[in-house]
């Protein structure tokens, strides 16, 4: 059985469990928070979240881990046949992780830990994410889902990713993510009433 370590809290942790859910694979849950003790780096080398264990070896980073499990249980597929198509939906994911989550959880510092962002880091963020909301907007599709047709890791990645920057804009820069994007606003209203990612969010409250 697949060993999931990390914290609900983590939305990188909620992605790989619904992933886990979407794959229909036994896994058991390990409460592992965030270390630089050698044994927890040994599971995941910069002591983040998640990562798994399968037989004895550890593996860390979610798209590695969706790599993993895309080949370990091939249907049902969350990345399209077609190889260009494929690229293409791995390409929105990491535009959606690098150029919109990374870019907002530069404020993390002063939700979690209470540490005031600098004004020039804020300004920073809001211009960066216009540019990262700009290439994801060009790249979604949101027909229905948000590399086309069929529920992919794009998806997962859109869900997990929107919603931690989304309070962090809120919380820290007192603004609307969305604003603007009513189709990304649309898509995650749908992707909330999926069974995977409605089970993650309710066992993340409970």
């Amino acid at each position: 059985m697949i060993k999931l370590y990390g914290l609900r809290m983590s939305n990188y942790y909620s992605l790989t469990k619904a992933l886990l859910i979407e794959k229909g694979l036994e896994f058991e849950e390990v409460k592992a928070p965030p270390s630089q003790k050698d044994e927890y780096l040994q599971r995941s080398p910069m002591g983040k979240m998640p990562s798994i264990e399968v037989d004895g070896q550890f593996m860390s980073e979610s798209i590695a881990i969706f790599n993993y499990l895309e080949r370990l249980k091939p249907e049902p597929a969350l990345l399209p046949s077609d190889p260009f198509a494929a690229g293409k939906t791995l390409e929105l994911a990491m535009h959606i992780k690098l150029n919109v989550e990374l870019v907002a959880r530069r404020c993390l510092p002063e939700l979690l830990f209470k540490t005031p962002v600098s004004e020039e880091t804020k300004t920073e963020v809001r211009k960066d994410l216009e540019r990262g909301l700009g290439a994801v907007e060009r790249l979604m599709v949101c027909d229905p889902y948000a590399a086309g047709k069929d529920f992919s890791i794009a998806d997962l990645y859109t869900f997990f990713c929107f919603g931690l920057a989304g309070t962090l804009v809120k919380q820290v820069l007192g603004a609307d993510l969305l604003d603007g994007h009513p189709r990304v606003a649309d898509l995650l209203g749908r992707l909330a009433e999926r069974p995977s990612i409605a089970r993650v969010t309710a066992e993340a409250k409970g």
